[in-house]
């Protein structure tokens, strides 16, 4: 055992000596520090330019425009009400923003622009805030409206179109371009025809709006022309239901709670295969460059070639759980020491960390799987003369390996209850992947348990393997071994 752990801590101190090693181990917490800024770079793109021309007298006009007024007015309502629901805030229960359980009607909308709409509304919120709470995060707008340019109504033809070729595709690197240009021509009332006018590929949720729009006026000119008296046609025209919406509060969704309950198991499943992947990599070039210079000689006069693997596959299994350990504390960190969307996103994704059972299996399989993958790593390593060789045998092995990963992490997030999962899921080298990526699905206990015990079995069964091919091979020298050749050392017995 003396031997084991003096191979081990020697191993442990050749990675962490690596430039390579530090540089890996920034790259999470960089990311933390740098992902506020990240996540304003990463916001959408300037709001969809829109100016309405109305040749037909206003009436039409005028209600579009306030229509895409109310809906922007709409998105800043709604996202307020979630803001004092996802924090508790005890405001006024009259309040429109206390009110989580309706969709906001264009009466009420314009009630909270009249009000003073959100400037106002931060100002009775504000003292309610509790200390440590983040601001309210105002949503960017979708749509900014632009006034039409002087003289442009009277415009018809070539000239009105030659007009609109410049506002869509203006001239001038400072020059803002117009994305929807409205033109609603005289007649519309008897032809119901209008000219939408685009920069680009039209969102549907734009067209939809100015369709709806169009179409009231459109009815309200019919009611008024059948006798039906202007106001009662506008009041029939702008009649809808007050639709209550019961819905989860921010996070408690079907959907949102999933994510979010698979957040640390598929982090845990994906810092396995990063670390993995790194730590293997060392270890295999530590590996290689001990038999391509001869030190190997030297080495197992002071120790066995067991004693050499298992101290190997501990230094490298240490080396992966600093990184590990690491990054989780800049993630606990990141979570309780920051504010905004992501510190939200990721406290309630710790919560699998109060079960107990959760944290036996996460620690068991990450550790076990960690030393089955490291074996792969470590036989590569005992057959190879140079790194050149070792890529020959490592590629298929991570193509193996992280292939099904990409699909597995895909289908969890999809629900987690497909077949293929299932069947990942009993495949020894998947499963510690399978396994961890389904804990925040609900994976039924006796799966978990029988899992872990086929992985148990199948590590030994590697360990008993990788002991004959590292006797037989560490001291081999010549060409690259084959296929029958590999299979004669596995069945070598110690001597």
């Amino acid at each position: 055992m003396n031997n084991i752990l003096l191979v081990a801590l020697r191993e442990y101190r050749q990675i962490t000596r690596m430039r390579s090693f530090w540089l890996t181990l920034l790259i999470l917490p960089v990311a933390f520090a740098l992902a506020p800024l990240a996540q304003r770079f990463m916001e959408a793109d300037e709001a969809d330019r829109v100016m309405i021309v109305d040749q037909s007298g206003g009436a039409a006009g005028q209600a579009l425009d306030q229509r895409l007024r109310l809906d922007e007015q709409r998105r800043v309502l709604n996202d307020l009400s979630r803001y004092v629901q996802r924090h508790k805030l005890r405001t006024d229960p009259r309040a429109l923003w206390s009110q989580h359980d309706r969709w906001y009607s264009d009466a009420e909308v314009a009630r909270f622009e009249a009000e003073g709409g959100l400037d106002a509304a931060l100002r009775r919120i504000g003292p309610l805030v509790p200390a440590g709470t983040p601001d309210f995060d105002k949503p960017e707008p979708w749509v900014e409206l632009v006034a039409p340019t002087p003289g442009l109504a009277r415009l018809t033809g070539a000239p009105l179109q030659q007009r609109i070729d410049t506002l869509l595709r203006p001239e001038g690197e400072e020059a803002r371009r117009i994305d929807y240009l409205v033109v609603i021509p005289a007649d519309f009332a008897t032809t119901g025809t209008i000219r939408l006018h685009t920069a680009g590929r039209p969102r549907a949720g734009v067209v939809t709006t100015i369709q709806d729009v169009l179409t009231r006026s459109l009815r309200e000119r019919v009611l008024v022309e059948n006798g039906v008296s202007p106001a009662v046609a506008a009041a029939a025209s702008t009649v809808t239901p007050a639709l209550l919406v019961s819905q989860p509060p921010p996070g408690g969704g079907a959907r949102e709670a999933l994510l979010v309950r698979s957040i640390l198991p598929l982090a845990a499943s994906y810092l396995l295969m990063m670390a993995l992947m790194l730590s293997g990599s060392w270890m295999l070039q530590g590996t290689v460059e001990e038999r391509s210079n001869k030190l190997l000689e030297t080495v197992l006069a002071a120790v066995s070639p067991e004693e050499l693997m298992y101290g190997k596959l501990i230094g490298t299994v240490g080396v992966g759980l600093t990184m590990i350990a690491v990054w989780i504390g800049c993630g606990v960190f990141a979570a309780y020491a920051t504010q905004g969307a992501i510190a939200d996103m990721i406290r309630p994704a710790l919560a699998p960390l109060t079960s107990p059972g959760t944290i036996v299996a996460m620690i068991y399989f990450f550790v076990v799987g960690y030393v089955a993958i490291s074996v792969f790593f470590l036989a590569v390593g005992a057959i190879s003369d140079s790194m050149n060789d070792a890529q020959g045998y490592l590629m298929p092995i991570i193509l193996l390996i992280l292939l099904p990963i990409t699909i597995l992490i895909q289908g969890i997030l999809d629900g987690g209850q497909g077949v293929g999962i299932t069947v990942l899921t009993w495949v020894p080298v998947w499963t510690p992947f399978a396994v961890l990526a389904r804990l925040g699905t609900g994976i039924p206990a006796w799966e978990v348990i029988g899992a872990g015990l086929l992985l148990a079995a199948f590590v030994v069964l590697q360990l008993v393997f990788l002991g004959r091919l590292f006797r037989a091979s560490l001291l081999a020298t010549g060409q690259k071994p084959g296929f029958g050749e590999l299979m004669q050392r596995f069945r070598r017995q110690k001597a």
